[in-house]
Formats: structure tokens, C-alpha cells, sequence
């Protein structure tokens, strides 16, 4: 799987998505998005990655553990769910996040959201997801409870 890196275009990334490769769902996602962003208006970090350091987010590794973060162009730091209701319609796809506009729905969401994020390894586990498994430099990852194993 290969995520667009947080580099610059002439135009740049609406929006930097910083997830935990080290979560195999985490990890999925950010893959789904990466296919999903035909205009390349997502960038993607891993703050798994040795050396990564979330000081330019006024944020703690603690902070980013808890909650997905992400950063507008204009400097904005979102968090949580906030960086999902921003991800999605960037590519295509608000239509998936409407319950988090739905004020009653956002809180019950939120919450649920933030136990998932806490527990993500296990819940990945739990799920079928594992992280990409190479063999001569191709890479696969899969869930076996969606029919084309979870590659689209």
C-alpha cells in the first residue's frame, strides 16, 4: 500500500491526515483515502515513524495516540472526528461521515470513536485487519470480512 507522502504540490494538500501506521485499520483507512484522492488534496503522515515529532501540532505523541489529528493549509489543527468530517468530502465521499453532522448522533459517535481509537490494535485484530505483509517489495493487506478482502 503506498500513501502519498507530506510533500508539496504546486497547489499542496488541502488537508495532512496523521495516523498510526503501527494500527492495521489505522493504516487501511489512510490507503482508502489515498485511492479515494484522485486530485491530491490529502497528504498523509505517519506518526509511527521513528523520529516523527508532533510539536508543529501543539500537540503531545500521548495526544496523537488518543485521537487521529490533522492540518488545514491554513494552519488549522483539527482532531478527531473533526479531521474525518474534513477528509471525507475533500475526496468525494461526505456523503459516508453524515451521522457526525447530526448533533445527538456526532456525541454517541464521538464518543464510540474515541474508545475505538484507544483500543485501535485489538479492535483491528478483533476485525481481521493486519498490516501489509511485503514479499519482494509488494505489499497486501486485506479483511476478510469484506468480499474483494478489503482492497477497494
Amino acid at each position: 500500500m503506498s500513501l502519498k507522502k507530506d510533500s508539496t504540490a504546486v497547489s499542496g494538500p488541502q488537508l495532512t491526515l496523521y495516523y498510526d501506521g503501527n494500527c492495521a485499520f489505522c493504516a487501511r483507512e489512510m490507503g482508502r483515502l489515498s485511492t479515494w484522492d484522485k486530485a491530491g488534496k490529502l497528504a498523509f503522515v505517519d506518526i509511527a515513524q521513528p523520529g516523527f515529532d508532533p510539536a508543529h501540532l501543539g500537540a503531545s505523541m500521548e495526544q496523537l495516540n488518543r485521537e487521529m489529528y490533522s492540518l488545514t493549509a491554513e494552519g488549522k489543527v483539527l482532531v478527531g472526528v473533526d479531521s474525518i468530517l474534513a477528509a471525507y468530502p475533500l475526496v468525494g465521499r461526505g456523503v459516508l461521515v453524515w451521522p457526525l453532522r447530526v448533533p445527538l448522533l456526532r456525541t454517541v459517535l464521538t464518543g464510540m470513536y474515541r474508545q475505538f481509537a484507544r483500543h485501535r490494535y485489538t479492535m483491528s485484530r478483533l476485525l481481521g485487519y493486519k498490516l501489509p505483509e511485503c514479499t519482494d517489495g509488494v505489499c497486501g493487506v486485506g479483511n476478510p470480512f469484506l468480499r474483494d478482502g478489503g482492497k477497494s
